[in-house]
């Protein structure tokens, strides 16, 4: 069955990044897109130096996903490389991404990798702030196949959970779930993208290559929030490198 995303107007994907040797930092969401964007980076020679997380005005959470800092924290810690931050409403957003690039620019980096799969808008706006840094942007993922980017994702060895849910899309019994096979393929049956590029989920990555350990991770209360349905996740305190939670 066809995925109603990847009939939309073709895109030609990005070739493989060349980054043999050259230092990045990651635009790092927590979910699966950044994550295996990562990977495809780092397999192509590059070497990671900063995963960058926007975080909201209270510095507390994601942006994007609604993850504890602790969670975006415990990840970094598992991959071995640096987490940076920056804490901004919407309307500061591209004001603060901007200081943080401009900042790493500064200490030597010189490309931005991007988990953005589709969307001419989203690429733009990654172009222009990169130009005005002097940083070249790298999408590895650019005009993939969903389905495809999704049993690369799989076949890797990268363990995710649904954490957030649309109310208008999707049953709220998919929080929690695990982005295997089973519920790949009940997207699709669905008529959903697959990848989600609709804000129809989001993933927080627990386990997979370049993971020292997975995260122990422990779901905690579900939260109706602008329309979307979030599962609020924690690290476990005291298992700093214990068997994976059974999430």
């Amino acid at each position: 069955m066809s995925v109603r995303s990847d009939r939309a107007v073709p895109q030609l994907p990005s070739p493989p990044p060349d980054l043999a040797g050259e230092p990045f930092v990651s635009s790092w969401s927590g979910g699966k897109d950044s994550c295996l964007a990562l990977d495809r980076a780092v397999r192509a020679g590059g070497r990671p130096v900063a995963l960058l997380n926007m975080l909201t005005e209270t510095g507390s959470r994601s942006r994007s996903h609604g993850l504890h800092l602790s969670v975006l924290q415990a990840q970094a810690e598992a991959l071995g490389i640096p987490l940076v931050t920056r804490s901004a409403s919407w309307d500061r957003y591209e004001g603060e991404f901007l200081d943080a690039l401009r900042n790493l620019a500064a200490q030597g980096v010189r490309a931005v990798v991007f988990g953005d799969i589709a969307g001419a808008p989203n690429r733009r706006w990654v172009e222009s702030v990169c130009a005005r840094c002097g940083i070249r942007p790298v999408l590895p993922l650019w005009g993939s196949h969903r389905t495809a980017l999704l049993e690369e994702f799989v076949e890797r060895g990268f363990r995710a959970t649904v954490i957030v849910v649309r109310k208008d899309t999707l049953d709220p019994a998919v929080l929690g779930r695990a982005l295997d096979r089973n519920l790949i393929a009940e997207l699709i049956a669905s008529g959903n993208d697959p990848s989600g590029e609709g804000g129809e989920y989001h993933t927080v990555v627990r386990a997979g290559p370049g993971f020292a350990h997975p995260l122990p991770l422990h779901p905690g209360n579900r939260v109706l929030r602008d329309g979307c349905w979030f599962l609020d996740v924690s690290v476990r305190p005291h298992e700093k490198t214990a068997k994976e939670a059974n999430l």
